[in-house]
This record gives C-alpha cells, structure tokens and sequence, in this order.
C-alpha cells in the first residue's frame, strides 16, 4: 500500500514537472482580463 502511495505521488509529480517546462503553466492573458469577464450571466 505505501508503494502504491508513492509510486503514485511520483507520477503525478513527474507530469507536473513535465507540465511546467511544456509551458502549461504560463497564461499571461487570464490575469489581464479576469476582471472583465462578468460573472453574473444568467
């Protein structure tokens, strides 16, 4: 069970990794106009 466990926390911390050099991360316009967006749409 704790194999399991920390074979596991590996793999998503390897995909995590791989997502940040990938660049998945870097989402320079959502800041911007976040607050533009309106969230009462009904």
């Amino acid at each position: 069970m704790i194999i399991s466990s920390i074979s596991l926390g590996s793999i998503f911390l390897v995909l995590f990794i791989i997502g940040i050099y990938n660049g998945q991360f870097n989402d320079y316009e959502s800041p911007k106009i976040r607050i533009l967006i309106d969230d009462d749409i009904e």
